[in-house]
């Protein structure tokens, strides 16, 4: 077992073991907006992880590239998928071709952590996309915090057996308000090994801050909801009406490169 820097994305494999998504919800979802807006077939799957949502499109009828700042996770997509695999940094890749789409799923898009982090990265997927390609993103929503506490309140702990092995985690989350970030602090346990603290941090948006990032980005939002989507409780359909309250756990955005 190795223990480096996250313990989780070093062990690709113990990561879709405490993540499940057996039905591809993410990947289903992406395809459902895609066809709802109007994309196209070429896809830019960014923080792709494991690849299982580049996979899962890949084999539905896109050509997908996924990107990853992680070694493992591109050496371990590039073993159990077809999609093609490429290691790069969210603010600074530069693949020389452009895409119908730009995908950037579970909260990847909140690890730019600063104002220059976020404009260099939005930079880089308007020049990566097609005139008229859409931007998809999915992450945690910051107007959620305002007076809710449900996700700060005490230290959750989960374990998972993996290869006969419990592993233990137990985290704890709070406001860096000065930094606008969501801070975690995650220790892990397991027999025979001594503890392991991880910390890590997301950038926490509001709504409209998001709509005016995209805007001197050269993107239209067409559409920012709170739900559905692949990580809240009401579930997903390709029908579903948008939830425009923007009070939820999740953001969504949908924008078009202009």
């Amino acid at each position: 077992m190795s223990l480096g820097e996250n313990l989780l994305t070093d062990n690709p494999a113990l990561y879709e073991h405490q993540f499940p998504d057996p039905d591809h919800v993410a990947a289903r979802w992406v395809h459902d907006i895609v066809t709802r807006f109007g994309g196209g077939s070429t896809l830019l799957d960014i923080g792709s992880g494991t690849g299982r949502d580049a996979g899962w499109l890949a084999r539905n009828g896109y050509h997908v590239v996924g990107l990853d700042s992680s070694e493992r996770m591109v050496a371990y997509a590039r073993e159990h998928h077809r999609a093609q695999f490429v290691l790069g940094d969210m603010r600074t890749f530069a693949l020389d071709r452009v895409f119908d789409v730009v995908t950037c799923l579970d909260s990847a898009f909140l690890y730019c952590h600063t104002n220059a982090d976020l404009t260099a990265f939005l930079k880089r997927c308007h020049d990566h996309l097609t005139p008229g390609g859409l931007l998809v993103a999915e992450m945690r929503n910051g107007a959620f915090f305002l007076g809710n506490t449900e996700l700060l309140d005490g230290v959750r702990t989960r374990t998972v057996e993996w290869d006969g092995v419990p592993y233990t985690s137990r985290t704890e989350l709070w406001i860096d308000h000065a930094a606008q970030l969501l801070r975690r602090r995650r220790e892990w346990t397991w027999p025979g090994a001594p503890p392991l603290v991880q910390r890590s941090a997301w950038r926490l948006l509001f709504p409209l801050e998001l709509r005016h990032l995209l805007d001197l980005a050269g993107f239209e939002v067409l559409a920012l909801f709170d739900s559905p989507g692949p990580r809240t409780d009401e579930p997903w359909s390709a029908d579903a009406p948008l939830g425009e309250a923007l009070s939820g756990d999740r953001l969504h955005v949908v924008a078009r490169r202009l």
